[in-house]
């Protein structure tokens, strides 16, 4: 399942640049009315045409809703364009800068072979460059240990902002993240991300009582009209769907209730938005503005821009055939909030 922020980083995804995006560089715009000539022409190639930006940027920029048609964010980079649409795309000031061998960046493996490498990853740690984020990334530090991985992208094998990764998590958030060391593993692994054949379950402490043990959230996941780099339920999203068990309820000092939940797909902090609209969100999540996330009997439980959500359990098919799966405990901070609880 991907997080609330574990999207596959590939291709035609719905999030190759935004689970890490930060405040960067101020931005130019470009608007044009679409001209006869790109009607029907792929949103990408357009915009590529227009700008002259290579096709991987403009991936990126549809990613981060950064790309608009009529006022509203784009969710694919393949829709057609038609004519009259008022096309709107802002490009940043600056490309990210590229990533280099960072020894410094601290991480635990938790396993390796020569296809592929699972590291435990910190809450606090972005996973690769982008606006805001220039430097001390879990791929400068994977390049710093691992420094075949900066050959992958020569080998067609994804790009060299962030060289071996095929998924991600978000800042806030802790836990297992795969990342290939070989094109073939490369290849694999995105297509078991993009097909959400890779198992990902996660653990979240959620504000307020959750009714029934289990339940299945299926709601399309996009970007808000209103806010661009905010992710949201939206019919003009993307399909998406979380399984969520209850592990444990408390009542004290505030109802929270700590669940299991399981992505069927895996969007843009998918995890965190669906649970929200279901009126319990993630303890400390507090993107969308609201005070919900930070109950005043708790606000002060996890560290700014910490929320209460780690990636504990993730499960992929290695090259050589075999099912593999790891686990990774709660780390200490969220285990002492879960102590500080009561039923």
């Amino acid at each position: 399942m991907a997080e609330a922020g574990s999207d596959p980083v590939s291709g035609g995804g719905g999030g190759a640049a935004g689970a890490d995006a930060g405040s960067g560089p101020a931005a130019t715009g470009v608007q044009v009315e679409v001209p006869p000539a790109l009607d029907g022409q792929r949103v990408d190639r357009a915009v590529a045409l227009l700008t002259g930006l290579p096709r991987r940027v403009v991936a990126d920029l549809v990613a981060r809703g950064a790309v608009q048609v009529d006022g509203r964010p784009l969710t694919t980079r393949s829709r057609p364009l038609r004519v009259g649409q008022h096309l709107r795309v802002e490009i940043p000031a600056a490309p990210p800068s590229a990533p280099v061998p960072d020894a410094s960046v601290a991480f635990a493996v938790v396993y390796e072979d020569p296809e592929l490498i699972v590291v435990d990853k910190p809450a606090g740690l972005v996973v690769h460059h982008g606006a805001g984020h220039l430097g001390g990334t879990l791929v400068d530090g994977l390049l710093a240990r691992y420094p075949e991985l900066a050959e992958l992208p020569g080998a067609g094998a994804g790009d060299e902002q962030r060289p071996g990764i095929v998924h991600r998590l978000d800042k806030g958030t802790s836990g297992l993240l795969v990342v290939a060391r070989t094109p073939d593993a490369f290849h694999l692994l995105s297509r078991q991300f993009r097909l959400h054949r890779a198992g990902r379950t996660y653990a979240a402490l959620v504000v307020g009582a959750v009714e029934g043990d289990a339940g299945v959230i299926d709601a399309p996941v996009g970007r808000s009209a209103r806010q661009p780099t905010r992710m949201t339920v939206s019919h003009q999203g993307r399909p998406a769907r979380t399984s969520y068990r209850v592990l444990r309820r408390f009542g004290r000092p505030v109802p929270t209730t700590l669940v299991e939940a399981v992505l069927d797909t895996g969007r843009t902090h998918q995890v965190r938005v669906h649970l929200a609209a279901i009126g319990h969100p993630v303890l400390g999540d507090d993107h969308d503005g609201s005070s919900r996330a930070r109950p005043p009997a708790l606000a002060e439980a996890l560290a700014p821009g910490r929320f209460f959500l780690h990636a504990a359990r993730l499960s992929v098919d290695h090259p050589d055939g075999r099912r593999l799966s790891w686990e990774r405990a709660l780390p200490d901070d969220l285990q002492q909030v879960l102590d500080q609880l009561q039923p």
